[in-house]
């Protein structure tokens, strides 16, 4: 199955060059439809550039403290200089409290095809 995820520029290209593998949602009704084997279509949102990737792994987490504490953070992003600064808090910016407990999270292991 393919699936559609829009992505900033940073993240997209962090992917594409293979530094990112690991993709941070939220576990809401669209992700919970994501399997193991199926594909992501990412879509860039400054100018629509798509990259396909296959998923790989699905991390399941009840929020994102568990997940930061679990997943490796290099593979979900975070330069060297920023993961002594990466914090779980600053998730909440795009997925609240409340929408964490509701759905839980998700780290979507992904390779390029």
């Amino acid at each position: 199955m393919l699936h559609h995820m829009n992505l900033n520029t940073k993240p997209f290209e962090m992917i594409r060059s293979g530094r990112k593998t690991i993709e941070l949602r939220l576990n809401d009704e669209k992700r919970q439809a994501v399997r193991v084997g199926d594909e992501i279509e990412f879509t860039d949102n400054s100018d629509g550039r798509k990259l396909t990737v296959k998923v790989k792994n699905i991390h399941k987490f009840p929020d994102f403290e568990k997940l930061y504490k679990k997943l490796p953070l290099e593979k979900c992003g975070y330069s060297k200089e920023e993961l002594p600064q990466a914090r779980a808090e600053d998730m909440e910016v795009y997925y609240s409290r409340e929408k964490q407990k509701q759905y839980g999270v998700l780290g979507i292991e992904t390779e390029l095809l």
